[in-house]
């Protein structure tokens, strides 16, 4: 009985040592539940410290505890860690993502402002300025704030059977997006294929379906003006 107890106890101990060091980088997951997922986290979060001593950790979330803003949270997550570390957090019912730092140096190495940001192109940037700026400043700013590799992907439509895999690729995007430009700022090269601009292609898509969106809306513009132009010549006829 005795030894049976012990072999529990280590089984125990080993289980929770394996989950511990599996979730150094996907610190927290609530939604995912990916292998795959979590193993290429890992895999980047572990290359990007061995090579800039910088720890990119990853938190998804349902819902932020009660009570609790995202910049809380984030801040007493953040108290975790003696390490230079940078915190991207997503949740999902309250429908935000954030990035957080220990150490306000952290941020010369990569743009928060870009890697939020909800447009990932000028002229989508563009678009968005000439409907919703209710100012020039607006205008300004809105111009100035492109490149997002999370928000326009969280933005895009999926079945229900799709969510998760929505979720899994925009924050995986952001996360490569925030390690590629730290790397960057650093000289130093990521290895397992994590130096390449791939993440960029799935915004590829982001962008033709945007664009798409715009076209069908002028065309539908020219034939509307076109009907009118039609009907209203059928109407002079009658006179």
């Amino acid at each position: 009985m005795r030894l049976l107890t012990r072999g529990l106890y280590a089984l125990i101990f080993i289980l929770f040592f394996h989950t511990q060091l599996f979730a150094e980088y996907l610190y927290k997951d609530e939604i995912i539940h990916n292998a795959k997922f979590a193993n290429e986290v890992e895999t980047l979060g572990e290359e990007l410290y061995k090579k800039t001593g910088i720890s990119l950790r990853l938190v998804m979330l349902q819902e932020l505890p009660k009570d609790m803003t995202m910049y809380e949270y984030e801040k007493k997550i953040l108290e975790n860690f003696h390490t230079p570390t940078i915190l991207v957090t997503f949740s999902e019912m309250n429908s935000q993502v954030d990035i957080q730092a220990n150490d306000s140096s952290l941020y010369q190495y990569f743009d928060k402002k870009q890697v939020l940001s909800p447009v990932t192109s000028s002229v989508q940037a563009f678009m968005m300025a000439l409907f919703y700026a209710q100012s020039w400043d607006d205008f300004v700013s809105i111009m100035s704030n492109t490149g997002g590799t999370i928000l326009p992907l969280l933005g895009t439509k999926a079945k229900k059977e799709g969510v998760t895999g929505k979720y899994s690729a925009a924050m995986f995007n952001g996360y490569l997006d925030i390690a590629q430009q730290i790397a960057k700022a650093k000289g130093v090269t990521l290895g397992h294929g994590f130096d390449s601009n791939a993440n960029q292609s799935s915004l590829f898509y982001v962008r033709i379906i945007f664009y798409g969106f715009i076209l069908y809306g002028i065309v539908m513009i020219f034939k509307r003006r076109i009907y009118k132009m039609r009907h209203k010549d059928e109407n002079f006829r009658k006179w």
